[in-house]
């Protein structure tokens, strides 16, 4: 319900600050001023005066959306009083309400006379290509409707669920899988994530301009959540520990395997996967890969075996016997294709020791120390377990209901949750731990978690490194693969990049079936092509049939 009170209040201010800078432009209008107060009839009405569909108003006040139609409205409204110049609309945009009571409080403004029988050229021609950018704008915001409320596209651009998901796979995104998660900056350009653009390398994140407004903020709500993900679902989510972005969905998105569900027991051993001590379900889709470590005598013909063999993530470097190999990725089959090559001296499975921590090391400039570090994002999680992403666990993901023992120990697993996820005050004096000021020996979880990791486990940044999902970061499941490009993203651990092609054997298939042969669903597609186009033809026909008849 804080949503929905917060939307309120914002819905509110916005219908004030309306009302106040053009409640005499409704009176000249022919309208009481109070309505100009009114929330969406205020705009029912401009849309009505201005001889624009009636129904955009209930598109005025929706987040991302809002602000663009409120935009349109607000031209709209200026153009009915003369202000159709560029510097006018300008203004309108970028100063809504301010310029907006610059003109009604003017001794000077009028209605302008719209009878097109007294029209010039000039106008005409002004009126038809404000007709055209109308058309334009609507658009966008019907692509910004889809975008932002039914569905999403993602593309894949690390190796991390391969072969289940590849390289270069651009899906949509169901946002109602797991009941739709509002948006909780509601003041944003459509389609962009998190940045306009990035800096790059050489710039901090954290300065790169944004794409949404952060002090306008909605608390999280999701509507009509029958179900939470499942083990074995194939989730998009926003990564937990983005220390760029502070909205929740404005962090960077990740598509993962959800392998362990909240109170399952998740462990890895030797590279081996187990869910409540039972060894991983794997599904059709899915192969069971992992790296190797591979020595020859000469150097291997990579492009041929890419051929050959498919993903084949792989580093080279030449040593004073011949060459070495680092792959990631190799199934069963493909390592033993590998292994009878003539040049092959020697293979090995690459699984880290028992016992031995996942520590990321920094190393200086010139290359001769090494610093310790311990980074929540690239080591392993938590940091204060001798565990790696071979061995690993066993770990409980947290439920909601579920209070947990807090102390020296446990803390490191569960400081995330206490503070970030569950936005509570946390603090630790003369060893003893705080939670929203008070002395604290245990918590109790609020919502559920979850444990994601790639199908491609050796090649994977995922929940054995930042932890756990709450499940206010689910995005929602992926739908069908509508592109997949090989080659589409450079592979920086990879000394072979693969050549560029369009797969369209993977084209508008289901990637959430478990299914090796999955069902391609082109058809659909298809019919949504044909009635887009369709529907456009038909209104056009009965435009020009209705204005036969009008003359």
């Amino acid at each position: 319900m804080n949503y929905f009170l917060t939307y309120t209040v914002y819905v509110l201010i916005l219908s004030v600050l309306m009302g106040l800078s053009t409640w005499k432009l409704f009176k000249k209008l022919g309208y009481s001023p109070l309505f100009a107060f009114i929330p969406f009839y205020n705009y029912f009405i401009i849309l009505k005066e201005t001889k624009h569909p009636k129904w955009w108003a209930l598109l005025s006040y929706l987040p991302i959306i809002g602000p663009i139609m409120m935009s349109v409205f607000h031209v709209y409204l200026m153009k009915k009083f003369g202000k159709s110049l560029f510097q006018h609309q300008l203004l309108t945009v970028i100063l809504p309400f301010i310029y907006m009571a610059s003109v009604n409080y003017s001794k000077e403004v009028e209605l302008e006379d719209e009878n097109e029988l007294f029209l010039t050229d000039e106008e005409k021609n002004a009126k038809k290509k404000d007709s055209f950018i109308g058309s334009i704008t609507f658009a966008v915001v019907f692509a910004t409707i889809i975008h932002t409320f039914i569905t999403q596209p993602f593309g894949i651009p690390t190796g991390s669920m391969e072969r289940t998901l590849l390289v270069g796979d651009f899906l949509f995104v169901n946002k109602w899988s797991y009941g739709y998660r509002l948006p909780m900056r509601p003041l944003a350009i459509p389609f962009l994530q998190g940045t306009i653009f990035d800096a790059g390398e050489k710039g901090n994140p954290k300065d790169d301009p944004k794409s949404y407004v952060d002090g306008v903020k909605l608390p999280y709500e999701r509507l009509l959540q029958f179900n939470k993900p499942q083990r074995n679902d194939i989730v998009v989510f926003n990564y937990p520990q983005d220390s760029v972005h502070t909205a929740i969905d404005r962090k960077d998105p990740y598509v993962k395997r959800c392998v362990a569900a909240a109170g399952d027991v998740f462990e890895m051993r030797a590279g081996r996967l187990f869910v409540n001590n039972k060894p991983e379900v794997v599904l059709g889709d899915q192969e069971v890969q992992h790296a190797y470590t591979v020595n020859t005598g000469s150097q291997l013909d990579i492009p041929s075996l890419y051929n050959r063999l498919g993903f084949l993530p792989v580093h080279e470097e030449q040593t004073d016997k011949g060459f070495k190999y680092t792959f990631q990725g190799l199934t069963d089959k493909t390592a033993a294709d590998i292994k009878v090559l003539p040049n092959v001296i020697d293979m090995t499975e690459s699984v880290l020791p028992k016992g031995v921590a996942s520590i990321q090391y920094k190393v200086n400039a010139d290359k001769t120390a090494y610093t310790k570090s311990i980074d929540t994002t690239q080591s392993i999680f938590p940091v204060n377990k001798p565990w790696n992403p071979d061995w690993y666990g066993p770990l409980r993901i947290p439920k909601k209901g579920d209070v947990v023992a807090i102390n020296k120990e446990t803390l490191p697993m569960y400081q995330w949750i206490i503070s970030e996820y569950e936005h509570n005050s946390l603090e630790k004096k003369n060893d003893k731990i705080f939670i929203n000021g008070k002395e604290a020996s245990q918590y109790t979880i609020k919502q559920d978690y979850f444990m994601m990791v790639g199908d491609n486990r050796d090649a994977s940044l995922d929940a054995r490194f930042f932890g756990f999902v709450p499940e206010e970061n689910i995005v929602g499941k992926p739908m069908f693969t509508w592109m997949s490009v090989q080659g589409a993203f450079a592979d920086a651990s990879s000394t072979y990049q693969a050549p560029k092609k369009i797969r369209w054997e993977r084209m508008f298939k289901a990637t959430n079936t478990g299914e090796a042969n999955k069902t391609s669903y082109w058809w659909i597609a298809a019919m949504i092509l044909i009635l887009f186009f369709g529907w456009e033809y038909f209104m056009k026909l009965f435009g020009k049939k209705k204005k036969t008849e009008e003359d």
